[in-house]
């Protein structure tokens, strides 16, 4: 035996297709942001919703019943938008055009999610005002906190929808009519509906084309 013949041949390179490999990046991209995490915490919220209904933590009915389901929908705005953060910035911009879908799927469903857990945390029982004022706050108070990822970074993007939360619980105790205060109007208020559905759809867009700040720094 000769030593060219010796020598053996390199393995062929595994190939992956483009569907697998989009898969596989939009799972990294999800991973990276903790979004298996957000899951688990937006079940949190929709257990402590189905805890504070069915033990009568506030009253069932008037103005004071919406207070616990608001502090519920807050906090799962709030997580939603921490998901913006990756610890280790956007690597996916390597991948081409894909960045800008990758951030609106995930957002969006996200949303989706939080709304299903919290109703599904509501389902049989008295949810004041339903599930359409619910969905209407999520979404809403979500749009808050992308516009604030914009400025801070979606790590501390949770700050805005809690501050919010604070304003709207003032404004619950004080009886404001502002559509701007849509979390304490009920669901036929067109104004709250148009305002709730205007900061969410910049939010979304904006956080879609330009993406949360990624270094404090940046404008040092």
């Amino acid at each position: 035996m000769t030593a060219t013949a010796a020598v053996r041949k390199p393995a062929p390179a595994r190939t992956t297709g483009p569907g697998q490999a989009g898969v596989r990046l939009a799972w990294l991209h999800v991973r990276s942001r903790r979004v298996p995490a957000g899951v688990l915490a937006l079940a949190v919220c929709g257990g402590m919703l189905h805890a504070a209904l069915h033990w009568h933590w506030a009253p069932s009915s008037g103005p004071y019943a919406q207070q616990i389901p608001m502090i519920t929908e807050a906090g799962a705005a709030a997580v939603i938008t921490v998901t913006s953060h990756s610890p280790f910035g956007e690597t996916e911009r390597a991948a081409g055009y894909w960045l800008p879908y990758l951030r609106l799927f995930a957002t969006a469903g996200m949303c989706g999610l939080a709304i299903a857990l919290l109703q599904l945390g509501a389902a049989g029982e008295s949810l004041n005002e339903g599930i359409l004022v619910l969905a209407r706050n999520v979404t809403g108070i979500t749009g808050i906190g992308l516009l604030c990822s914009l400025v801070t970074g979606g790590l501390l993007a949770w700050t805005l929808p809690l501050g919010y939360l604070a304003l709207c619980q003032y404004a619950l105790l004080q009886d404001w009519t502002a559509p701007w205060t849509w979390p304490v109007r009920p669901p036929a208020d067109r104004g709250a509906w148009i305002c709730a559905c205007i900061v969410f759809t910049a939010g979304l867009l904006l956080l879609t084309t330009c993406g949360p700040r990624t270094h404090l720094s940046d404008e040092d």
